[in-house]
């Protein structure tokens, strides 16, 4: 039950979806969800420390690059179907198409993608 609370809360934040949106399309750094969102680089590690602590996301270290992607890997059935929802429900919603077109252009820039989980 635990957990379920954890991923459900972890998904009741709209900045949350829309970086969930932006990781189904591919493996994202900080900076780059900094530059789509347009938010700073402690409230986007916040975020995606909220959902990594769900264990909806993985993080991979490239240099000093922190690139974060679905786990898909250890997802329990039940998380895998609510995570394919909100990919469903994020279908045809202008803000998430706009967040994909800025993420077509982002950059990985450092220092910022330095951040750690």
């Amino acid at each position: 039950m635990r957990n379920l609370v954890r991923v459900l809360k972890s998904l009741s934040d709209e900045t949350r979806l829309r970086m969930l949106n932006m990781l189904f399309e591919r493996e994202c750094c900080v900076c780059e969800i900094m530059q789509v969102l347009d938010i700073s680089q402690p409230r986007a590690s916040h975020h995606l420390i909220a959902l990594y602590n769900a264990g909806l996301l993985k993080m991979r270290r490239q240099g000093l690059f922190a690139l974060y992607s679905i786990d898909w890997s250890n997802m329990d059935a039940y998380v895998e179907a609510l995570i394919k929802a909100v990919r469903k429900g994020m279908e045809g919603n202008e803000q998430a198409a706009a967040d994909l077109r800025k993420l077509a252009t982002a950059q990985r820039l450092l220092p910022d993608c330095a951040a750690k989980v």
